[in-house]
C-alpha cells in the first residue's frame, strides 16, 4: 500500500500545482473554489486510473512478459513530462473566470496522466477499489490545500510540486523494472 500512497502523492502533484496556480488568480470564495477543486480534481484523479486500469487487465495476458518494460517507459515519459511542465507550461495564466466547466477541463487535463499510469496497477498487489480511494482522497486533500496556498502568494510551490511528482513517477518506473528484470 505504501506504493499506491507514493503513486498517489505523485499523480496528486500536477493537480495541486493547477490548484496553487488557482488560487494565485482568485481569492474570492477561496473555500467554495478549494472544495469545488479538491472534488473536480480528486474525482477524476481517482476515475482515470480505473479506466487505465481495466484497459491494462484486458491487455495483461498479451503482454505479460514485457508488462514491466511498457510500464517503466510510460512511467519515465509521464514523469518526465510533469518536470518538463513545470519550467516549460502554466495553463491557469490563461484562465480569465474559474468556473465549473474551466475546473471540469482542467480536472481531465491533469489526469491523463493517471488514466495512463493506470495502465500499470495490474503490476502491483493491491486492492484496485482502495486504491484508487486512496488516489481520490489524497488529490482531494492535495488540491484542496493548493489553493490556499496559492492564494498566499506561494507560486513557488507550483513548479516545486510538479517536478517533485514527475521525480517520483519515474522513481516507480525504476523500481518496477527493477523488480522484474531478470539477469542471466
Amino acid at each position: 500500500m505504501l506504493e499506491v500512497f507514493i503513486l498517489a502523492v505523485a499523480l496528486s502533484m500536477d493537480a495541486f500545482a493547477v490548484s496553487i496556480g488557482l488560487g494565485i488568480k482568485n481569492s474570492k470564495n477561496l473555500k467554495t473554489l478549494a472544495f469545488k477543486a479538491g472534488v473536480y480534481f480528486g474525482f477524476f484523479q481517482a476515475l482515470m486510473p480505473f479506466i487505465g486500469y481495466i484497459g491494462g487487465v484486458g491487455l495483461k495476458d498479451i503482454i505479460k512478459d514485457f508488462d514491466y518494460w511498457i510500464a517503466f517507459f510510460i512511467l519515465q515519459i509521464i514523469g518526465s513530462k510533469m518536470i518538463y511542465e513545470a519550467f516549460y507550461e502554466n495553463i491557469e495564466k490563461q484562465i480569465k473566470v474559474i468556473s465549473n466547466k474551466v475546473l471540469f477541463t482542467l480536472a481531465i487535463a491533469t489526469s491523463i496522466d493517471a488514466l495512463v499510469t493506470g495502465f500499470t496497477l495490474h503490476l502491483f498487489s493491491l486492492n484496485i477499489y482502495i486504491s484508487l480511494l486512496l488516489i481520490g482522497i489524497i488529490t482531494f486533500i492535495f488540491s484542496f490545500l493548493g489553493v490556499f496556498i496559492g492564494s498566499k502568494g506561494n507560486a513557488k510551490y507550483e513548479k516545486k510540486a510538479e517536478i517533485f511528482g514527475g521525480v517520483i513517477l519515474i522513481v516507480i518506473g525504476f523500481k518496477i523494472l527493477f523488480k522484474n528484470i531478470t539477469i542471466f
